[in-house]
């Protein structure tokens, strides 16, 4: 996995704050307007979290409002090295990001969390949190917009790019292909995005965000990297096909797809895993 520059995923458990359940108190909106959505022409660094460990992003379902408590996403594995079949949802959370301009050469501020809404190292390799600020506070506070989640499944050779707000660095490339099942010491990734060899991501990338190029859109997130050539071990992910094969790719990148997770959302950024769908597991 590629989180901290001073260490692997085994580093991030010491990073990783203390949690406690909590309810939801936020009630919908009946006449919410909608979030407003990004304009900018090209890739950058609009909406782009450092974590302190991990990159991330300000993201938002197609239909999120302006009255919506926004949402930033990341990596599982940027919270604890979880077991494998371990998810973890709606728990007090008040980690802080760093917010990044569009250049990526300084910050417009601090954002907050007041929520883990979900995380989990099964099938996926995801974090989401809920901010103490809305999607029209975060227009108005800091004159920025969310990324938008697509909710179309990526295509191979699709050209993308790995934003990074930990080392404010973009990794150009394309989607290759898929990977049917990616393999990490105890954990298993589905249909994985697997980057040309162009996106040679780093520690410190965990959580990037993986964007359109066309759109500017949130297809994936960025969560691994095979290191040493070996098979299968941590931060060595192999691939294993329908049959069983097994392959890997040394120095080639990996993300996780993300267009199933908008449907997760209703109003006020309420998560429901039983939403048609939404594919995180429960």
């Amino acid at each position: 996995m590629t989180t901290s520059p001073t260490g692997r995923l085994a580093r991030v458990l010491v990073l990783a704050g203390a949690v406690a359940a909590l309810a939801f108190g936020a009630t919908p909106a009946a006449t919410a307007a909608p979030a407003p959505a990004p304009t900018i022409a090209a890739v950058d660094f609009h909406g782009i979290v450092a974590l302190s460990n991990c990159s991330g992003a300000v993201v938002r379902t197609p239909s999120a409002a302006s009255t919506d408590p926004a949402l930033v996403m990341s990596n599982g594995h940027c919270v604890a090295l979880m077991a494998a079949g371990e998810v973890r949802q709606n728990r007090q959370d008040t980690r802080r990001f760093t917010l990044l301009n569009s250049s990526g050469t300084g910050s417009l501020g601090t954002l907050q969390a007041n929520r883990l809404l979900y995380a989990t190292m099964t099938n996926t390799d995801v974090s989401i949190f809920r901010l103490t600020i809305t999607y029209g506070q975060l227009q108005s506070q800091f004159g920025t917009t969310a990324l938008t989640l697509s909710t179309a499944h990526p295509t191979a050779g699709q050209s993308i790019r790995v934003v990074s707000g930990f080392h404010r660095a973009i990794y150009p490339c394309n989607i290759d292909t898929f990977a049917f099942r990616l393999r990490e010491d105890r954990w298993t990734w589905l249909d994985s995005i697997r980057y040309t060899s162009a996106c040679h991501t780093i520690p410190g990338t965990s959580g990037s965000p993986v964007l359109d190029t066309n759109t500017s859109q949130v297809v994936g997130v960025n969560n691994t990297l095979n290191e040493q050539g070996q098979r299968c071990t941590l931060d060595n992910p192999c691939e294993v096909t329908q049959n069983g094969a097994v392959s890997i790719h040394q120095n080639i990148g990996y993300a996780q797809e993300t267009y199933y997770i908008a449907p997760c959302f209703t109003t006020q950024s309420r998560l429901d895993l039983t939403r048609p769908g939404c594919q995180l597991p429960r």
